[in-house]
């Protein structure tokens, strides 16, 4: 189950994927988002995503990176606090369960629904988020770098993207 089926934004109903969902609590978040436009939820969701597979991606997601998430979430896709809340909360969770079958997958939907100006921007959110906690660690970096292959951006672009954030650099 990739994380748009979790959180029905596919183009099948959600009553087909609710009969999966286990709790309560899991239909109220999707009842929640499920007022937003399709196209848009898929976009919100593959962005939030890819924001929590940086994160995760030195094993651990710290409050800081969480926190800059939501707010970035709030920020560049225009929502409400509180669902902003609620698409990080289950991002992360689907990266940590899921995170090595669904990272090449999301990001490929990413590159087909963002454009170019789009990515660009994104890779500034990817380098705030990994360094809300002070340090971009060398794992996170790695994966800034191989998202924005999969973006099919150039190097430069993620040079670019980089300098901004060289302070916070992990020198290892």
């Amino acid at each position: 189950m990739g994380i748009l089926d979790f959180l029905g934004w596919r183009q099948e109903p959600f009553a087909a994927s609710a009969a999966s969902a286990d709790t309560d609590t899991v239909r109220k978040i999707a009842a929640a988002l499920d007022r937003l436009e399709p196209a848009r939820a898929r976009y919100l969701a593959a962005f939030a995503y890819l924001l929590s597979r940086v994160a995760h991606a030195d094993l651990q997601i710290s409050p800081e990176e969480t926190s800059a998430m939501e707010h970035i979430v709030m920020e560049k896709g225009g929502l409400p606090e509180a669902q902003a809340v609620l698409v990080v909360q289950m991002a992360k969770t689907q990266s940590v369960l899921f995170g090595g079958t669904e990272n090449f997958l999301v990001t490929r939907e990413f590159d087909e629904i963002a454009s170019r100006e789009d990515k660009l921007a994104f890779l500034g959110c990817l380098f705030a988020v990994s360094g809300a906690d002070g340090t971009v660690s060398s794992a996170e970096e790695t994966t800034i770098r191989k998202i924005a292959s999969e973006l099919h951006l150039d190097h430069a672009d993620y040079i670019a993207a980089k300098v901004s954030f060289r302070a916070d650099l992990d020198p290892a």
